[in-house]
C-alpha cells in the first residue's frame, strides 16, 4: 500500500522512535521541521490504523501508535504488490530486470547475498526463508 508524502514523514518518526509514541508526541516531532495542526496528525495516524498500517493502543484517554511492520517489511510488501499487478511471467521478468539495472553496485550486492542466502535456506529444507 502507497503512502503519500505526510503518512511516510510519521511512519518515519514511529520507526525511528522504537516505541509507540502519542498523537501529541508524533506532533511535537513533525512541527520541527513543518507547520502542522495537531488534528491532522491525529488524522493521519487513525487512517494509519484503518489501513493496518499502524497498531493503535489505547492508554488511558490516549492512544499509543506503533508500526505494524518493520520499514523493510513495508517496501518489500509495496514492491511485491507492484510486481503482483504485471501479467505474465515474461513482463515480471522484464519488470524485475529493468529494476535491477537501476539499482547501485551495493544495492545489486546486497540483492546477491539475499538470493543467496534464500538459495541456501532451499536447499536446507526451510521453507520460511532466510534470518
Amino acid at each position: 500500500m502507497a503512502l503519500g508524502e505526510l503518512e511516510r514523514d510519521v511512519m518515519d518518526r514511529l520507526w525511528t522512535a522504537g516505541r509507540p509514541l502519542t498523537v501529541r508526541e508524533v506532533h511535537e516531532e513533525l512541527a520541527t521541521h513543518r507547520k502542522i495542526a495537531y488534528t491532522t496528525v491525529m488524522t493521519v495516524l487513525d487512517r494509519l490504523a484503518k489501513k493496518k498500517v499502524v497498531r493503535q493502543e489505547r492508554e488511558g484517554r490516549a492512544f499509543r501508535y506503533s508500526p505494524a511492520a518493520t520499514q523493510e517489511q513495508m517496501i518489500a510488501g509495496l514492491m511485491l504488490d507492484a510486481l503482483g499487478g504485471v501479467s505474465g511471467q515474461d513482463d515480471r521478468q522484464a519488470a524485475l530486470v529493468h529494476f535491477v539495472g537501476g539499482v547501485s553496485a551495493a544495492e545489486a550486492a546486497a540483492l546477491r547475498e539475499a538470493l543467496d542466502a534464500v538459495t541456501a535456506a532451499e536447499a536446507a529444507g526451510d521453507t520460511t526463508g532466510p534470518t
